[in-house]
């Protein structure tokens, strides 16, 4: 099988080969694996907007989660985690391929974060424009140890896993907003 090119484990730049290879693709089949990872790394190209990318990026995620949502748990909860992997792929991908670190095009890493944020949230506006916001803070904040993620993890894990972490600060915050106002177990209203 030809080889594509592509980052499976991050040894193909140790291995020898030169980055403007990997950058160039020289089939067809490069050619359209390239433009998967680049449409899906931008959010569908709402990553090459000059303005704000990483909050188009959110929310392009809004309809994603309403779709995804809709599946069954357990199968939701495996699907997020296909789809983390997925991100991490992409996102070295994507590296390699504009030639820069957590380059700001790369909006999967965001849409990624959201979907942690609405993990086991009620479906209503109120909470997904909530976790929009809360999402954004943190991922623009990154409290400890969220910055530490994105600097010590190199590639594609460097630029999601930052993501996921601001994701789960604002669900934690989103969870307690939901069983303060939603649970029969809650404060009196």
């Amino acid at each position: 099988m030809e080889n594509v090119g592509l980052v499976v484990r991050g040894s193909e730049l140790k291995e020898g080969k030169k980055n403007s290879e990997l950058k160039t693709p020289n089939s067809k089949l490069q050619k359209r694996m390239k433009q998967f990872i680049l449409f899906w790394a931008t959010g569908f190209g709402v990553g090459y907007s000059p303005i704000a990318p990483g909050t188009l990026g959110t929310l392009i995620a809004i309809p994603l989660y309403h779709f995804l949502s809709e599946i069954p748990s357990p199968l939701y909860e495996i699907t997020l985690i296909g789809f983390f992997f997925l991100s991490v792929w992409i996102s070295q991908n994507t590296e390699i391929f504009l030639g820069k670190k957590d380059d700001q095009r790369i909006v999967i890493d965001e849409m990624m974060g959201f979907l942690t944020t609405m993990l086991w949230i009620p479906k209503t506006t109120r909470f997904i424009l909530i976790g929009f916001f809360l999402f954004r803070l943190f991922d623009i904040l990154k409290p400890f140890p969220i910055r530490r993620l994105e600097r010590s993890l190199k590639g594609g894990w460097g630029v999601v896993l930052d993501d996921v972490m601001a994701g789960v600060y604002g669900n934690i915050i989103l969870q307690i907003i939901s069983y303060f106002t939603l649970s029969p177990g809650g404060p009196a209203r």
